[in-house]
């Protein structure tokens, strides 16, 4: 079995143990995503939308490392604070996925590691190995 660790270069994951994504025989894992930048800031404090969309790019950007991309997609996990902002996130989902249309949760959580965060995002993509 082949794996390939996918790294963004952050200190957290250093520090975690733990990588981007991970891809194993055509499955590719990405770990849940929040809007934590690469310069370990927080992208859009206060702005649901700023947030989930950056989460998302993020996770394009680790499915392109893995040699895939969002079409890929098969499975999405959001998790919100306040599930108020659902159709907000709704339609952003529906914007990236309308098209590949993945298997789907929405979960609310009290809280992230960092307190300014508002959602976190994980999937599961497939392609050919």
């Amino acid at each position: 079995m082949i794996r390939n660790n996918i790294y963004s270069g952050s200190s957290l994951e250093r520090k975690v143990g733990c990588s981007r994504a991970v891809e194993v025989g055509g499955h590719i894992f990405v770990s849940g995503t929040s809007p934590y930048a690469y310069d370990e800031t927080t992208v859009g404090v206060g702005d649901f939308e700023q947030q989930a969309r950056r989460c998302l790019e993020f996770i394009s950007e680790a499915l392109e490392q893995a040699g895939a991309s969002l079409q890929n997609v098969v499975r999405t996990r959001v998790y919100m604070k306040d599930m108020n902002e659902f159709e907000t996130m709704a339609r952003i989902h529906g914007e990236f996925f309308r098209e590949v249309r993945p298997a789907t949760s929405f979960i609310q959580v009290s809280g992230f590691v960092r307190p300014e965060w508002l959602v976190e995002i994980e999937v599961e993509a497939v392609r050919e190995p």
